[in-house]
């Protein structure tokens, strides 16, 4: 019998694969990101999208070069519902797995984890963080190849496209995401 979890079992569940500060802070930014998105378009599943986003690397620190698949392997051990192991390896399409996000909260998720990343970057060189940050900011350093050079612009281009959102669009959503309390 499968189930999904709360996000607070989510996070449990993630710490007990990860122990690096700054995986944990970005699987709760996406969490968070996803609970915004999902406000917007499935406010009847607020938890859902969030516990997606805490899920979504619960592989990557202790497997990096089996990134989704172990995931797949591991969520359906703890079993997990098959719409959220779904969710979780589907962020990974094209990069390392090849389950193709098919419904909206997937191309949320693999639109906005990289781009959590790249905003983040981008807060951490400015005197006032986020809080007044336009998507401007990031399209300037967006063009920079080697700022944040890890943050892969084509992924956030695809999940761009993925969700028929014009890239300043997507990158104000998701700065409003970051932002919120």
């Amino acid at each position: 019998m499968s189930y999904i979890p709360s996000p607070t079992q989510a996070e449990e569940l993630l710490k007990q694969y990860n122990r690096e500060p700054f995986h944990i802070q970005h699987a709760e930014t996406v969490s968070k990101v996803m609970g915004e998105f999902a406000k917007e378009y499935d406010p009847d599943r607020v938890d859902f999208w969030r516990t997606v986003g805490m899920l979504h690397d619960i592989d990557f620190e202790q497997w990096p070069e089996q990134h989704c698949a172990k995931a797949d392997t591991l969520l359906h051990e703890l079993a997990i519902d098959e719409d959220v192991i779904h969710a979780v390896v589907s962020h990974g399409y094209g990069i390392c797995y090849d389950v193709e996000p098919t419904v909206y909260m997937e191309k949320v998720l693999f639109a906005t984890d990289e781009l959590t990343g790249l905003i983040g970057a981008v807060a951490l060189m400015r005197p006032t963080g986020i809080s007044d940050m336009e998507p401007k900011s990031v399209m300037k350093k967006f063009k920079d190849k080697k700022f944040a050079a890890g943050c892969s612009r084509e992924v956030i281009r695809r999940g761009a496209e993925m969700l028929e959102m014009e890239l300043p669009e997507l990158i104000g959503k998701t700065i409003e995401a970051m932002r919120a309390e």
